[in-house]
């Protein structure tokens, strides 16, 4: 069902010399299909697939696939992923992040950028995203497990607990809720939900959480800025805000082919109708001065490092890493950001943080989801081949018939990892997590 745009969105694109009416002809037009692939996984391919110019991994569709009912989706070899926000790669090779950068993306949910970012990273660096609500949290921790880093954690945190970390990150990446005139055409309900209320109180909003977080970027750090709305309201006005209430740099980037220079020659958008994009916006700011604060209040903690590893080292490869224990599980952190995974786990409270190896069992230790999913740390070879059918299944999280051996098995589509089984003679238990299972009838 068509649903018309908001008589006062219409006025103020009219308006606005900036936008004009080739927009909103392209709003009503079809969302093209974008994916980003996995550079730590197998090469998938699409039919068809057209690389995107300002993403290395990005491709366009001819159409899109049920992501759903594609095992090698479920393996995290790619991610679907609008065209406009992998942008962010682009600006992340523009700036001069050093190789151990610490980056925090703040409102990270469901984890496109998060896990662009961890590509970018490719295991150095650190990464830390977050999200404020619990359930879209968990999402996120799902995402960015099946991507298969162990140097990332997840957060679930408002955006004033990170005054507790003062001058840490390197880089702070603010996809700011927004009041999404930029996703019209891929979601007509946003339309019924637009107002120039809204636009303000997004815009209120927005200031709000650079507000609370910029005391946790470090000198000279960078804030990247975006949304995926077209009104200066809440973009360059915002930007300008920023610049005027705090010591900070516009930082100019080359802008894409086919990307539009915003007004008064702050960021850039792309811009439905002239990029294969929906809306989007994005901009750089570098911070000059650096507040001098200590550390918050320290919240009490249950972990402790490990002090014995099980049987763990027969399923991963922890050359590189300190093992911790944590809810009874253990986990695996890079020894090069150790102080740093410790720091914010006593400030903030952590969804995920490292590898989870697995859970310490009375007899040894039940292999999770999380190294399965990781190749630089799984060194467990016992796989089984499926096919896609038997592949669905499992991720449905049924048993069937699979002739094998006694003991853990890798369960594999493809020859990507999908996650473990116990082999117990006639039958297997689905390790699976439930809560990541396929809704869907497999038939």
């Amino acid at each position: 069902m068509y649903v018309p745009f908001h008589a006062d969105f219409l006025e103020n694109v009219r308006k606005d010399s900036f936008l004009n009416s080739q927009l909103l002809e392209a709003l009503d037009t079809s969302s093209p299909s974008t994916i980003r692939k996995n550079p730590l996984k197998t090469k998938v391919h699409f039919n068809g697939e057209i690389q995107i110019p300002w993403c290395e991994h990005g491709f366009l569709l001819p159409e899109r696939p049920l992501f759903t009912l594609d095992p090698l989706f479920h393996a995290g070899t790619y991610y679907p992923q609008e065209a406009g926000s992998m942008l962010l790669e682009h600006v992340l090779k523009s700036i001069s992040l050093n190789k151990n950068a610490k980056v925090l993306d703040l409102c990270a949910a469901p984890g496109g950028k998060s896990t662009l970012i961890a590509s970018f990273l490719d295991g150095q660096g650190m990464l830390v995203s977050n999200e404020v609500v619990n359930q879209r949290a968990k999402i996120l921790r799902e995402n960015i497990t099946k991507w298969g880093y162990s140097n990332c954690m997840v957060t679930n945190n408002d955006p004033s607990d990170f005054y507790r970390l003062p001058n840490f990150f390197d880089c702070i990446v603010i996809d700011a809720p927004c009041s999404g005139e930029g996703m019209f055409r891929k979601d007509p309900n946003a339309r019924l939900e637009w107002s120039n209320d809204a636009v303000n109180l997004c815009a209120s909003r927005q200031k709000r959480i650079v507000v609370d977080v910029w005391p946790s970027l470090a000198k000279n750090g960078y804030l990247i800025y975006s949304t995926c709305t077209f009104n200066a309201h809440e973009n360059e006005e915002n930007i300008a805000w920023i610049l005027a209430n705090f010591d900070a740099d516009l930082v100019q980037i080359q802008v894409p082919k086919t990307f539009t220079v915003g007004r008064k020659n702050i960021g850039m958008y792309g811009i439905p109708g002239i990029s294969e994009t929906e809306g989007f916006f994005i901009a750089v700011l570098q911070k000059k001065d650096s507040e001098s604060s200590s550390l918050g209040t320290r919240k009490s903690s249950t972990l402790r490092k490990a002090k014995e590893l099980l049987d763990v080292e027969k399923f991963a490869n922890l050359s590189n890493s300190s093992v911790y224990e944590w809810n009874n599980q253990l986990l695996a952190i890079p020894e090069t950001f150790e102080a740093d995974f410790l720091t914010i786990q006593a400030h903030l409270h952590i969804v995920k943080w490292g590898t989870s190896l697995g859970d310490i069992a009375r007899k040894g230790i039940i292999p999770r989801e999380d190294l399965s999913l990781n190749p630089r740390l799984l060194v467990y070879n016992e796989g089984i081949e499926l096919d896609k059918h038997q592949a669905l299944q499992f991720l449905h999280g049924d048993t069937f018939s699979l002739p094998s051996t006694h003991g853990f098995k890798l369960m594999k589509y493809n020859e990507e990892t999908l996650g473990w089984i116990k082999h117990i003679g006639n039958r297997f238990n689905n390790l699976y997590p439930r809560e990541w299972r396929i809704r869907m009838e497999i038939r």
